[in-house]
């Protein structure tokens, strides 16, 4: 298991999630190429699309259901912890990418 997996897991979230399999993808391409990360609906979400053969809607539905199960069921004090800034309310989908994303390049975890 690579650290980006160990760390979706340590944030609660199960690889049971369509959504898990497509936010381990997200973190990878952002983490190796920022400029997805400034381009998240038109460029991020339709290369996971591509990637695992379905819309994007999907891919944007189901990273958010991960996110919202992060939130209510999961690690949210890890969450906290490795944000840069105060999070009193659930991050939207790109801000928990970039979160995470942000948290992998100060950490030097590529993948």
């Amino acid at each position: 298991m690579g650290r980006i997996e160990r760390l979706i897991h340590e944030l609660g979230i199960n690889s049971t999630y369509y959504g898990y399999r497509f936010l381990h993808y997200a973190i990878l391409l952002a983490v190796r190429d920022s400029s997805y990360l400034l381009s998240i609906t038109t460029g991020l979400y339709p290369a996971i699309a591509e990637k695992y053969n379905t819309s994007v809607y999907s891919v944007e539905r189901n990273i958010r259901t991960v996110v919202t199960a992060c939130w209510e069921y999961g690690n949210r004090d890890l969450l906290k912890q490795i944000s840069s800034y105060p999070l009193n309310l659930r991050p939207t989908t790109g801000e928990f990418i970039d979160i995470i994303v942000t948290y992998c390049r100060q950490n030097g975890i590529e993948g």
